[in-house]
């Protein structure tokens, strides 16, 4: 029988990418501030994860499950994903992770007296470097860490949601667990970014220092996806995918 299955709108697409987005920085920003003494570094790391193996299968098969503007535009870089549609996945993922830290303020207005002001005051869960990483690491470090962190998850991403290649049903799984892996190295050094919409959304409420070195944060996860996608298309996609497959997407 013909396959009678619509293809998703350009719409819906935008919806699931900032639902994906949102549950991202929700759950695992919410657990790093409202739980995070409780749980710690390795409970945070899972928590990234966790969100993400759920909204990967939630609506990885609507949009992808980007969920990441570094990913989106690695993607891209892999020619598994269109340029003219990477400006509005991004728009969709800094607004959903937006909504995300937003409602934990929200939540915040009804908490104990005083948690509110001393989560921003702590930062917000932003990443930061020099006095603001966790672990006194500098700018080179964070630099460094973000390039390469995010090269890896962007690889990964591109090795297991390959359409011949791929592991299928399993992709969300390796996915969350790369990024939990990622955050259990990376979060002494930075907090961990690897995806500017969700330092963006925690750096909105994380106050001046936090805005003025989100910069590194945009940019360098960017440029480790990019360099991911480039470097993942020569070595093993130089002719590409077929085009009926053309973007990675988890089924």
């Amino acid at each position: 029988m013909p396959d009678t299955t619509e293809a998703p709108s350009t719409v819906n697409r935008l919806v699931a990418e900032a639902l994906g987005t949102f549950l991202l920085v929700f759950g695992a920003v919410g657990t790093a501030l409202v739980a995070g003494e409780v749980v710690g570094a390795l409970g945070i790391a899972l928590a990234f994860g966790l969100t993400i193996i759920a909204g990967v299968y939630a609506w990885g098969p609507v949009s992808g499950g980007h969920f990441n503007p570094a990913v989106t535009l690695g993607l891209a870089a892999a020619g598994r994903f269109q340029w003219k549609d990477v400006p509005g996945y991004v728009i969709a993922q800094v607004i959903g992770g937006a909504l995300g830290t937003t409602l934990i303020v929200l939540i915040g207005l009804f908490g104990p007296e005083g948690w509110l002001a001393a989560a921003q005051d702590g930062g917000f869960a932003s990443n930061g470097f020099g006095d603001h990483s966790p672990a006194g690491f500098g700018m080179g470090a964070a630099i460094i860490a973000e390039i390469l962190f995010t090269a890896i998850f962007v690889m990964i991403i591109l090795g297991v949601t390959h359409p011949q290649r791929g592991t299928a049903g399993f992709a969300g799984l390796a996915i969350g667990l790369t990024l939990t892996l990622i955050h259990l190295a990376s979060i002494p050094i930075d907090n961990t970014s690897v995806n500017p919409a969700r330092s963006i959304a925690a750096a909105i409420y994380g106050g001046p220092d936090a805005l003025i070195q989100l910069w590194v944060f945009i940019l360098f996860p960017i440029v480790g996806g990019v360099l991911a996608g480039w470097l993942h298309r020569a070595l093993f996609e130089p002719t590409g995918v077929r085009p009926a497959q053309a973007e990675a997407r988890v089924k």
